[in-house]
């Protein structure tokens, strides 16, 4: 008895015989095609030298790029700070002047109205 994985890996599934099949036929000289690729491919990568000072550059780049991102981030809130506080002065504002409910206007306190009972003790 033979034991068979349920789920094949792929392209190594059987075909209809029984034999294992590993992926699409090859086309004839694709062994020496990547093989001369893999070639130019590492001589081009052997060319590339990197800047002497590519870290550098990169590094100062990305300090650059975060102090501004902080200045960026600090005005906004400061805007923001500053905004929400004139909206709530210009509401504070907006009161009116007439006197209101709670107070009488002349400030003596009025004991006309029924006072609450105090506590025994």
């Amino acid at each position: 008895m033979k034991h068979q994985d349920a789920t094949p890996s792929r392209g190594t599934s059987q075909d209809r015989t029984g034999h294992e099949r590993s992926g699409p036929p090859r086309p004839p000289g694709a062994e020496r095609t990547e093989r001369e690729l893999a070639d130019a491919l590492h001589a081009l990568a052997g060319g590339v030298l990197p800047a002497p000072d590519a870290y550098r550059t990169a590094r100062g780049e990305w300090l650059r790029r975060e102090r501004r991102r902080r200045l960026v981030l600090t005005v906004l809130v400061a805007v923001v700070f500053a905004l929400a506080t004139l909206i709530g002065l210009w509401v504070l504002n907006q009161a009116p002047a007439e006197p209101g409910v709670i107070f009488s206007g002349d400030g003596a306190a009025s004991a006309d109205g029924p006072s609450l009972p105090r506590p025994p003790g």
